[in-house]
């Protein structure tokens, strides 16, 4: 089985100031910190096995996200479009939904009888 070779990274002074506000940021979501975590670590030189058990990863998982990168650099690192059904709601309904949901019951309290009728009622708009 032939071995297959690293590929290199070699990020830019403004892209590893990116990465390492992604990688050790509070605020940054858990996949985009563990996907800078991985860039930053290949940039460093260590092997994709090694960066797996430092990171908790599955060796495939670490080849993904340091190829990405290789061949696209930080965009590469973003979540790609999923296929799939297109929303059956439009923003405006969703957000009328959950307006409704948010505010006080009319009467004193909710039963789950009128709930779905009040949800399909006229002040909802259909597509």
């Amino acid at each position: 089985m032939p071995v297959r070779t690293r590929c290199p990274i070699a990020p830019s002074a403004a892209e590893r100031v990116r990465l390492k506000k992604m990688a050790y940021g509070h605020k940054t979501e858990h996949r985009r910190r563990v996907r800078a975590q991985v860039v930053l670590h290949a940039a460093r030189g260590r092997s994709n096995a090694c960066i797996g058990r430092e990171t908790g990863l599955h060796l495939d998982t670490v080849r993904r996200w340091r190829g990405r990168f290789s061949q696209a650099g930080l965009p590469g690192l973003e979540d790609r479009r999923r296929c799939g059904r297109p929303a059956s709601f439009t923003p405006l309904q969703a957000a009328e939904v959950k307006a409704l949901a948010c505010r006080l019951p009319p009467s004193g309290c909710w039963t789950c009888t009128p709930a779905p009728g009040r949800a399909n009622s006229s002040a909802m708009t259909s597509t």
